[in-house]
């Protein structure tokens, strides 16, 4: 069994929601490692930006190693480019965590001077000041649902039909707090 997170469409969600509050320059932070949902979330970012008639702008995008540091030491970098972004959106909240330190390094406050989104919600994005918006996994019900999967799979719990190797990618679900 095969349960996985819909990145691609987070990405996407992150963009729409920072387009709808007026951002148009928006940068994304990625891991630089060879990680499925780093791509998929930059598809989507890529997308969205399109469907808005916004155009990509490779300047806006970075790839850090997948930790404070890589967040840290990538930031300042799109905040170089010709026209800086309004708006930040990073892969997790420890890269999150080292670009906000960057951002306020450079005298611009995160949540005030610069919108900040996480694709994925951890319990740290709560006590960042200001709390991150974020795109949440819903934890119990796919730990239900991967438990049904694995079952359907082996044959003394198959149905009539035998088992199943199943495929499912689920939604993230935002959490708007004061960051964006």
């Amino acid at each position: 069994p095969s349960l996985d997170l819909d990145f691609e469409k987070a990405g996407a969600d992150a963009v729409d929601r920072l387009v709808a509050r007026g951002h148009r320059r928006i940068a994304a932070v990625r891991p630089s490692l060879d990680l499925n949902f780093g791509y998929l979330f930059l598809a989507g970012y890529r997308k969205a930006l399109r469907r808005h008639g916004i155009e990509v702008d490779p300047e806006l995008i970075a790839s850090g190693f997948i930790n404070e540091a890589g967040g840290y030491g990538v930031t300042p970098q799109v905040m170089r480019s010709k026209a800086p972004p309004t708006a930040i959106i990073f892969n997790n909240d420890a890269m999150a965590l080292g670009g906000c330190k960057a951002l306020a390094e450079m005298g611009i406050r995160p949540g005030h001077d610069m919108a900040v989104t996480v694709i994925v919600d951890t319990p740290l994005c709560r006590y960042f000041s200001p709390a991150l918006t974020a795109f949440r996994p819903a934890l119990e019900p796919m730990g239900q649902r991967l438990a049904e999967m694995l079952l359907a799979s082996l044959p003394a719990f198959a149905g009539p039909e035998g088992p199943r190797i199943i495929r499912e990618v689920w939604p993230l679900e935002l959490v708007a707090r004061d960051s964006d």
